[in-house]
């Protein structure tokens, strides 16, 4: 019988050693669930220890070697991240200040996993209150990306300039960004990519003559409501929309058509949505 050599014996203990590693942290998960789930009405020291614990175990993962096992690491902790987002109740009393903990461990795995930028955006900046964390690790990870791979990469410049120009006031880095999404979605060239590099375009020459203008930040919310995935986000974009003096009109298939204040009357179409996110 053939023994292995060394090295090979080092990887196949190095292999069983992440994937024990793995085990153990899902086992935690259960049980921290397991515990929220028992407890019909858990007190709020409750909640808050389970959230800790989730908080450590993302810490782990953020250090813990992959072994070839990114993309695994990446999808799994996407999963986890839909499933503590979307438990409104628990959410409402603890807020969503692991949101960005989550897309660290993500996007570190796998910064081409596009669909995690969009919930990155909304969870970040919109619920958890840290636009600059969702920028800062947008930021990070676009050198690391082309304008055609991932498909769609132009919308993660476009997520971020929404970032700046709404959230964090930086109008000039925001009109950046609408440039760098105009120019990657021109280079991408297919008829939804050319659609989101003209509506960019025309965002930052608003940009450019007036760094408030409105148009622009109702370009932006008018964005915002198009790829809004819960009713409180879209109630939200509408409000802001109307507050800068636009007006929004539900059309027939479910899309919305923006119109641009008075003093502007033609309508301004809502840019044109990204596709629906789903898992990678």
């Amino acid at each position: 019988m053939r023994h292995p050599k060394p090295w090979q014996q080092i990887l196949i203990l190095l292999g069983i050693a992440g994937i024990t590693g793995l085990g153990a942290l899902a086992l935690q998960y259960q049980r921290f669930d397991r515990l929220l789930q028992t407890l019909q009405n858990p007190t709020q020291a409750q909640l808050e220890q389970a959230v800790q614990a989730e908080h450590d175990r993302l810490k782990v993962l953020q250090t813990l070697p992959s072994l070839d096992f990114d993309n695994l690491v990446a999808n799994w902790t996407m999963l986890n991240f839909l499933y503590y987002f979307g438990d409104t109740d628990i959410r409402n009393r603890t807020g969503y200040g692991l949101s960005p903990e989550y897309f660290r461990v993500i996007l570190d795995r796998d910064p081409r996993f596009r669909t995690a930028y969009f919930f990155l955006s909304a969870s970040t900046s919109l619920f958890a209150g840290r636009p600059d964390l969702a920028v800062g690790l947008m930021a990070e990870k676009l050198p690391l990306l082309s304008p055609t791979d991932p498909p769609g990469s132009y919308y993660i410049w476009r997520y971020k300039g929404t970032d700046e120009l709404l959230f964090l006031g930086q109008q000039a880095a925001a009109r950046e960004s609408y440039l760098k999404t105009a120019e990657w979605a021109r280079i991408d060239g297919s008829p939804e990519a050319l659609a989101v590099a003209e509506v960019s375009q025309q965002t930052a020459d608003f940009l450019t003559g007036d760094l408030k203008s409105r148009n622009a930040q109702i370009s932006a919310w008018g964005m915002i409501l198009s790829n809004a995935f819960d009713q409180s986000t879209q109630l939200l974009a509408i409000q802001q929309i109307q507050n800068l003096g636009g007006r929004v009109e539900q059309l027939p298939d479910g899309r919305y058509r923006i119109f641009s204040p008075p003093s502007r009357p033609s309508p301004t179409p809502s840019p044109s949505p990204s596709p629906s996110p789903s898992p990678q």
